[in-house]
């Protein structure tokens, strides 16, 4: 197994990146966004641990996770947002342990898309980092355009996140997503190349 890190800021195009690392090229992907939501799903203990954290209203009728109330608050206030790390990143870690061993066995590059690599200390793990970047104003209009965000919580987020310039400083290949789906794609395919050379 090679052991690929895919990071980037929020809004950057990393599912992009590794849709068409999985659909055209065939690599597996471990998406920690997926995992991060596994973790707190109904049962799993982070759910009852950030409910007795930030308060029960954080969770909806079905008893399911109200991620925008609990993204507004934590995103808007760094304690709790650090609260939250510490109920889910342990968690995060160890399902993608789990995930990632399943594939030990695999010939060739698996990708683990990990928008806080950076930010959880983990680039050391990985002896291949993809980074996919664009600018802080773009990832501005991006979400504010794309997503509806409200332009102030855009910032938040953004800002929320590690610099663009520690991620690149860990980066063994960088992908600028400023350009055309077809630029993007191209680049793509060029490091999946230089990955199974």
């Amino acid at each position: 197994m090679q052991l690929v890190g895919l990071t980037g800021g929020i809004a950057s195009g990393k599912s992009t990146v590794s849709g068409r690392f999985a659909d055209v090229h065939g690599f597996p992907v471990i998406d920690a966004d997926m995992v991060a939501r596994f973790v707190v799903e109904p049962g799993q203990p982070a759910l009852a641990e950030i409910a007795d954290r930030f308060g029960a209203d954080m969770l909806l009728a079905d008893g399911t996770l109200d991620r925008p109330a609990l993204g507004a608050l934590v995103f808007a206030d760094e304690a709790a947002r650090q609260d939250l790390n510490g109920i889910t990143h342990p968690r995060i870690a160890e399902e993608m342990g789990r995930r990632i061993g399943a594939l030990a066995d695999h010939d060739g590059p698996v990708v683990v898309d990990s928008p806080l690599l950076v930010e959880m200390g983990h680039a050391e793990a990985y002896p291949t980092i993809v980074v996919v970047a664009v600018g802080p104003e773009v990832q501005h209009d991006r979400l504010v355009a794309d997503r509806g965000m409200d332009p102030d919580e855009a910032w938040g987020r953004i800002n929320s996140q590690a610099p663009l310039a520690d991620k690149l400083a860990v980066a063994t290949h960088v992908i600028w997503n400023e350009g055309t789906i077809a630029e993007l794609e191209a680049r793509v395919d060029e490091v999946a190349a230089s990955l199974t050379a």
